[in-house]
């Protein structure tokens, strides 16, 4: 049985109650829980982590702030509990979340942008929302994008193999599974359901989600064994980045060089390891 166990906001979308009571079985069934929060402080869902957290008094419980769309924080904790099979610890596994996340180009085809303010929108495109019709191709991660959706206006995507995964059907998906497949050389594509706040966090209920991921657990396990890993000096976790997120105790300043170079996903070495990804920017503080 994994020694820990990975959740996400709609995982624990309970009364408190029931979710302190179930919280505390999984401790005690697992030892250590990894539980993704969306990034706004105010968000009722990790106001809710953080209070069962503390009503536990629960230091093996780690909450992992993401600005994710719905569907890529969804789809990072599957990884996650893939991860969870293998031989890497709670601190590692707990980190390798904003690692991964580096690696997930999510997005959505909307019907309007009028209330999206995840992204940029500019003036002319609230226009555009007024037309029937119009739809809008929009990333939020890794870098923001807004544009239409037209088979000669597709976005950037993930240089290296990945699978696609679509959710809702309130739009047709013809763009998402003919032009953005295409350029983005998707090896397969996976209908999901749509997250329950998928519709909140695009301002509209008329939007089909879309996220590229790494499938490969393999190549997940290599990307995260290839950086280098520490101890927090605190409780003892094996833990990559600059904070364990379990205790919330910063790791001192490194001097000596990682073990081994981290690999990048096309499977060329970097020129040096680190604690990100290779071509990534820097691991953002962890804040409670």
């Amino acid at each position: 049985m994994p020694s820990v166990i990975i959740a996400t906001a709609d995982d624990l979308a309970l009364s408190l109650e029931e979710q302190v009571t179930r919280t505390s079985a999984a401790l005690d069934a697992h030892g250590h829980i990894v539980a993704l929060a969306p990034a706004e402080p105010a968000d009722p869902a990790r106001r809710r982590l953080h209070t069962v957290r503390a009503a536990l008094e629960a230091d093996r419980m780690a909450i992992v702030p993401m600005s994710l769309p719905p569907l890529a924080r969804t789809l990072l904790g599957e990884q996650l509990r893939q991860l969870s099979g293998t031989d890497l610890g709670p601190g590692v596994l707990a980190g390798a979340a904003r690692l991964l996340a580096y690696y997930l180009h999510a997005g959505a085809l909307l019907g309007s942008v009028a209330r999206l303010d995840r992204v940029p929108v500019s003036v002319a495109d609230h226009v555009k929302s007024l037309v029937p019709g119009k739809h809008f191709a929009v990333l939020a991660h890794p870098a923001p994008h807004l544009g239409p959706a037209e088979a000669d206006a597709v976005p950037p995507g993930p240089g290296y193999q990945t699978q696609l995964a679509v959710a809702g059907r309130a739009l047709d998906t013809g763009w998402i599974t003919g032009p953005l497949a295409a350029v983005w050389r998707t090896q397969h594509l996976r209908e999901v359901p749509l997250p329950a706040d998928s519709a909140r966090w695009w301002g509209t209920g008329k939007l089909v989600e879309f996220t590229a991921y790494i499938a490969d657990v393999g190549m997940l396990y290599q990307l995260v064994t290839s950086v280098r890993r520490d101890t927090c000096t605190w409780c003892g976790l094996e833990v990559i980045g600059d904070q364990c997120l379990f205790c919330d105790t910063r790791l001192g300043t490194r001097t000596t060089p990682a073990k081994h170079a981290a690999a990048a996903p096309d499977g060329r070495p970097a020129a040096r390891a680190s604690v990100e990804p290779p071509a990534r920017p820097q691991l953002e503080p962890h804040k409670r």
